[in-house]
């Protein structure tokens, strides 16, 4: 599949800076010309990244596009991606890159692609927005890669509008299956607090049951065949970044290990 050259339009609601850079990582907005191919040959080797996620794994580039930068991602104003890229690993690493079927065409001057990041249900008018959509490929997990991801969002949002890139917001969202430990822990890790566990917040869609909360659905149930999703509900606010979750971050972003 050949996907268009021209510029494209992330249709975010919030200005956007040309990437977002830490010592180790370089985050830059997603482009499918530029990051789809590549990050679709690597998340085909890895379908667990997906399990906790409402959407995949995809089987295709054609099914990447259609299921979620097409339906989900371009036509919302409140939703970006970002590119994760490892400046401590070079582009087309054999450990990372060397199944990829696009490995000759995979190079980039940052270093390793290591996976993807959002914002989502950002609002200018409520000054707040949400991380989500985290996919790190497993050669990267455990590693400075989504603490640095994470911390330079969180500079990005909550840092006030001067210096620029920086949006000044009140209040950054972090929402995980409340089965996804790993996910609430990272989140913690980075300052975010629990406000809560949704319970069936989300139906999910066929294929995902083992995501579920493990509920029984009435007789009746008008989705019968998807099952629920309870949600935890994290946050971390200016106030909170202002008073030390800032200092907090930074210090674990500079860690080694």
């Amino acid at each position: 599949m050949s996907l268009p050259s021209e510029p494209y339009d992330v249709n975010f609601c919030f200005p956007v800076p040309d990437r977002l850079e830490s010592e180790r990582v370089v985050l830059t907005p997603f482009v499918p010309s530029k990051h789809a191919q590549e990050f679709v040959d690597q998340a085909l080797l890895y379908p667990e990244i997906f399990k906790y996620l409402p959407f995949g794994p995809f089987s295709s580039l054609t099914d990447f596009l259609s299921n979620l930068i097409d339906s989900r991602v371009t036509p919302d104003p409140g939703y970006i991606l970002f590119a994760i890229y490892d400046k401590t690993r070079p582009s087309g690493d054999s450990e990372v890159e060397s199944k990829s079927k696009s490995e000759s065409e995979s190079k980039h001057p940052e270093g390793a692609l290591a996976g993807l990041i959002g914002l989502i249900n950002s609002s200018p008018a409520n000054l707040v927005t949400e991380i989500g959509c985290v996919m790190i490929l497993p050669p990267f997990q455990r590693t400075h890669v989504a603490s640095n991801a994470v911390g330079l969002l969180l500079h990005y949002a909550l840092n006030s509008k001067s210096p620029s890139p920086s949006l000044g917001l009140r209040k950054v969202v972090w929402q995980a299956n409340a089965l996804n430990k790993p996910s609430v822990r990272l989140a913690e890790r980075m300052g975010f607090r629990l406000e809560g566990i949704l319970k069936w917040d989300r139906v999910l869609p066929q294929g995902k049951d083992n995501a579920g909360n493990g509920g029984a659905l009435r007789e009746g149930d008008p989705m019968h065949g998807c099952v629920g999703r309870d949600t935890a509900l994290l946050s971390l606010c200016w106030d909170e970044w202002e008073e030390g979750a800032r200092e907090r971050v930074d210090e674990i972003m500079r860690r080694v290990k």
